[in-house]
């Protein structure tokens, strides 16, 4: 039913009156509204400077992250970890504002059913807990009964934290009714004799020290939150005797890794306790790496480190003695050694890249900008050729790389006559004239790389934790991180969960037979599924 307007009034000054207050009440309801539209715009231009920031600091991010390895410095892991919090930061207060990660527009709402086609697939194999939100069991308007026509599902997703579990092996006694004879089972086997902890335990302790980087009295800290005293040094003898007891695994990895045809050779520092002093010495993690996936070969991939106290060439010079094949590097001198003998070295073209790449970001070098496209295309024809048969690799490499080569070390003899013999971009063309048979090797074998870059990527894990765990504790710690490592990073490399892997191994290794160790290489072995 509609109201009955009111009659308006005859009286002139009274309609004035009401035109006044109606045009005044408009006047207001217009500088609200513009004042929302600023207000608006302002907040969408902050949103938009704020994606703009982000977007920015990630080219910086991966700008470091190229250089890390080229300069081995300090400075810049400190500027790569301020970034990284910068970031976190912005996208933390992006996100709050309604702002998605990867756009410089406001969310917009969406309902509910769109919002769900476009969301991430959770993975099947988590463990779902249902919880039925059933509000009625009568019609709430006439009492009658309901049947179901429908749902709608959300599927969330929860952590629930680690938590402890004692597991009680209880073991009956029985004795025979005839013979008065006593039967019982034998206690299954523990990775610590008549120890506290399960292989999962001591799984753990060591993937959280070597693979997430927290030392031992981080990790007695978090326990203790759960009520369970584990001291560090209870935990530190734990470590101990699991890299006693997998020592022979580390050690089968090794040889499988030196019996490689081709191999990917690294080192970086890692600062050393000196309890004598109460200082510190700088002693060296080796990466040697065998990697036959790029060029399809049969083998598995494996990856041996060594911890040496120094960096002497004494060091690799051993360990590599009985080594007859092709070795990527860099050009450190304690190599040069094995070059004389059955070794045949393959140099880095991304280090030489660096140099040029130093160069022209520090002066806008033409000359420089000129030898990166060059040395860019050699990478571009590299590209696709990941993952083919080595012999294709190598024909490829003929027609294509060959005379890109050619035509780069015609510019650099070229461009070192025309500029100063001392400056940094003359020793970057003599670095590389200096090494050019080595650099070109690729060429002629399809199993070889033009780049260490699979050395360095393999040094990645130790470079991160290294500013973690600050230091090792003494050469003996060194060495111990070393082997955790290659057991380790040799399952990851083999497509295998780490602390799924150690699980396994440190649950039936102490009544493995040693001279059938090889059986429990990462490659060889099915880990059971975890329920």
């Amino acid at each position: 039913m509609s109201a009955t307007a009111e009659p308006l009034p005859t009286d002139i000054e009274t309609l004035r009156a009401i035109i006044a207050a109606q045009a005044a009440e408009l006047a207001a309801e217009r500088r609200c509204r513009e004042a929302s539209e600023a207000e608006l715009a302002t907040a969408k231009a902050g949103l938009q400077a704020k994606a703009l920031e982000v977007e920015k600091l990630k080219v910086q991010l991966a700008q470091l992250r190229r250089m890390q390895f080229g300069r081995s410095s300090e400075k810049i892991d400190r500027a790569i970890d301020q970034l990284e919090l910068a970031l976190e930061d912005l996208e933390a207060a992006a996100a709050a504002e309604g702002l998605p990660a990867d756009s410089a527009q406001p969310r917009a709402s969406a309902p509910e059913s769109r919002a769900q086609a476009g969301r991430r697939k959770l993975p099947e194999h988590l463990l779902r807990t249902e919880i039925v939100h059933a509000l009625f069991d009568a019609c709430p308007s006439c009492g009658g009964a309901l049947r179901q026509v429908g749902e709608d599902v959300r599927e969330v997703l929860d952590y629930i934290p680690a938590r402890f579990t004692v597991i009680r092996h209880i073991r009956p006694a029985l004795s025979c009714r005839c013979c008065e004879g006593m039967v019982q089972a034998p206690m299954p086997s523990l990775p610590i004799e008549r120890g506290l902890p399960s292989a999962g335990l001591l799984a753990h302790v060591l993937i959280a020290k070597y693979c997430d980087h927290l030392p031992l009295y981080r990790q007695s800290a978090i326990y203790a939150r759960e009520g369970v005293a584990l001291e560090r040094s209870l935990l530190a003898d734990w470590v101990g005797k699991a890299a006693a007891l997998m020592a022979p695994l580390a050690e089968a990895i090794a040889r499988y890794v030196l019996a490689g045809s081709v191999l990917h050779a690294d080192d970086t520092p890692v600062s050393v306790l000196d309890p004598g002093r109460g200082t510190t010495n700088t002693g060296r993690l080796w990466v040697y790496l065998r990697d036959e996936r790029p060029h399809a070969g049969q083998g598995p991939p494996a990856v041996l480190y060594r911890y040496t106290p120094d960096r002497k060439g004494e060091h690799p010079q051993r360990e590599l003695a009985g080594f007859r094949g092709h070795l990527h590097a860099d050009g450190y001198a304690g190599f040069d050694a094995l070059y004389e003998a059955a070794v045949a070295e393959v140099a880095c073209m991304a280090h030489v890249r660096r140099k040029f790449f130093d160069e022209y970001t520090e002066t806008g070098s033409p000359l420089a900008a000129d030898a990166l496209k060059r040395i860019g295309r050699l990478f571009d024809i590299k590209r696709p050729l990941t993952g083919r048969p080595a012999e294709e690799r190598r024909r490829v490499r003929q027609v294509e790389a060959r005379p890109v080569l050619d035509e780069l070390v015609t510019f650099l003899d070229a461009a070192v006559a025309r500029i100063p013999g001392k400056g940094d971009l003359a020793k970057a063309i003599r670095y590389a004239r200096s090494r050019w048979t080595a650099l070109t090797r690729y060429v002629d074998d399809g199993r070889l790389e033009i780049s260490n870059n699979a050395a360095e990527r393999a040094i990645r894990p130790l470079a991160i934790g290294r500013r973690n765990w600050m230091f090792a504790g003494s050469d003996a710690g060194g060495e111990r991180a070393a082997a955790i490592y290659t057991i380790a990073e040799s399952a990851k490399l083999n497509g295998l969960d780490p602390q799924a892997y150690l699980r396994h191994v440190l649950g039936c290794i102490a009544d493995h037979p040693i001279n059938r160790v090889a059986d429990l290489l990462p490659w060889n072995i099915t880990l059971p599924e975890q329920g």
